[in-house]
């Protein structure tokens, strides 16, 4: 009897977590392979190097509330590298003004007119407030688009100043091209079931506040001490797969035993024949793999649009005066007192968010690039870095030279959840689904944030083991 062979088409978190699972699943006699086109695993996660400290530079912690990425750190014995945010305050930049962002809202969408009266117009209050008056909301189970519900119930300043930024810093989206079921699940639910108005939802959707008697809240998020990248190397050793960097998988066929991958350049194509593959790339790669094996999984992959981003990382000197709070969002549109256009959506402050990292140097990362915006991403490295420390200048009034820089570009790394999303994956997924031993995951799918990439993982990885064992037995 041949050996079980399987593949895995990249070596981002979604990928990895595939691989490994599929070893635990396969037992070590399974031949896994890995083929990544980038010359390193991690995908949207990685650590560098900045000024002698590992700093992440893409996805830098992951919601601690699902267990997902919490148990699978404990599973893979990292636990005593867990970590959480110091609880410094967030803020935002909206109006002009730099004010804390406010509690008792959900992405943004207040519960009550007084939970948003520091960041609103008393006009924009007015509306907040006799909100409920209006005729209740009925979505009879359609989808529709955050930005214009929003809009319509409040005016636009919810959507614009608070709303915006924070939907702008998940998905390097905006809100009015983003679907409220696919990004608000939970308000969407509320709405479901019966909740007319977007404050009521809201209320209902929040978790209710722990009291004081039952002692601290649990951490929101967590990290790892040694950057995410011990995460990576973690899942990669104990995948132990045949990894394969720095080669484009550039064809996809069913074959009469299973599945043949095209792996390298044109000119010099190697064929990698195996029982079973996981496709765990972004939408536009996808697409192009499954247009001639899977159609009409292709063309729903096709639809999802995906945006591009960078982040400016700086190390400034120690002694630099920092705000103390953990960073800024930036509404769209505003502006430095000159006039001139901010060139970030948002910085970190990250020696003040996680005291990990500490104070020689002080870390702060700036992030750049929304959905359509492409002139900014356009510039070179340096002129980037000249663009957001001017920014950071302008709202903290801080112009130390750094001692250490770093630019880090994920073009087309965020896929945009549109309208309908949820139902185009649907139809991907079932597509899918009616070729044995083949699976699809990544942030395209159900959620861009650490959690949900290592379900869809996980999933993948049981329905082509399920698959590869029902052939073997």
């Amino acid at each position: 009897m041949n050996a079980t062979r399987v593949a895995v088409v990249g070596g981002g978190i979604s990928g990895l977590v595939a691989a490994y699972r599929l070893r635990a699943l396969l037992g070590p006699g399974a031949t896994i392979t890995l083929v990544e086109q980038a010359p390193l695993l991690g995908g949207k996660l990685r650590t560098v190097e900045l000024a002698g400290k590992l700093y992440d530079v893409g996805a830098e912690a992951f919601l601690h509330r699902r267990a997902e990425a919490a148990d699978l750190v404990a599973e893979l014995g990292l636990a005593d590298e867990l970590v959480h945010p110091t609880g410094a305050p967030s803020t935002i930049l909206a109006g002009g003004q730099v004010r804390p962002v406010p509690p008792r809202t959900l992405m943004g969408v207040p519960a009550s007119a007084e939970a948003v009266r520091d960041v609103l117009s008393e006009e924009a209050l007015s509306r907040v407030a006799a909100e409920p008056g209006l005729p209740p909301i009925a979505l009879g189970g359609e989808d529709v688009l955050v930005g214009e519900l929003l809009r319509e119930r409040f005016g636009p300043e919810v959507a614009d100043r608070l709303v915006g930024p924070l939907l702008g810093g998940v998905y390097a989206g905006r809100a009015d091209a983003l679907s409220l079921r696919a990004t608000m699940p939970q308000l969407a639910e509320a709405l479901d079931a019966g909740e007319g108005s977007l404050l009521a939802a809201a209320a209902r959707a929040m978790p209710v506040p722990a009291k004081a008697a039952s002692g601290p809240r649990p951490p929101i998020f967590g990290a790892l001490r040694g950057g995410m990248a011990a995460l990576v190397d973690k899942l990669a050793e104990a995948a132990k797969a045949d990894v394969r960097l720095g080669l484009p998988v550039r064809g996809l066929a069913k074959t009469a035993e299973g599945w043949r991958l095209e792996i390298g350049t044109a000119a010099q194509p190697e064929h990698l024949d195996v029982d079973g593959v996981v496709l765990a790339v972004p939408a536009p790669s996808a697409r192009k793999l499954l247009a001639d094996a899977v159609p009409a999984a292709a063309e729903g992959l096709g639809r999802i649009e995906v945006a591009s981003m960078a982040v400016v990382a700086l190390a400034l000197p120690a002694g630099t005066e920092l705000p103390e709070r953990s960073g800024v969002l930036l509404a769209e549109g505003e502006r430095h007192a000159s006039g001139t256009p901010y060139t970030a959506k948002a910085f970190t402050f990250s020696s003040r968010k996680w005291a990990h990292l500490g104070t020689d140097p002080l870390l702060v990362r700036g992030s750049v690039g929304r959905h359509g915006d492409v002139e900014s991403l356009q510039r070179p490295d340096e002129e980037l870095v000249a663009a957001v420390r001017a920014d950071l200048a302008e709202l903290t009034g801080v112009t130390a030279e750094p001692v250490d820089t770093s630019v880090t570009r994920w073009g087309g790394g965020l896929p945009q959840y549109g309208l309908g999303h949820l139902d185009l994956v649907a139809g991907v997924e079932r597509a899918v689904e009616a070729a044995p031993g083949l699976a699809v995951a990544g942030a395209a799918l159900h959620g861009v944030g650490i959690p949900a990439c290592i379900t869809t993982g996980d999933e993948a990885a049981q329905r082509v083991a399920a698959h590869v064992l029902g052939r073997v037995s």
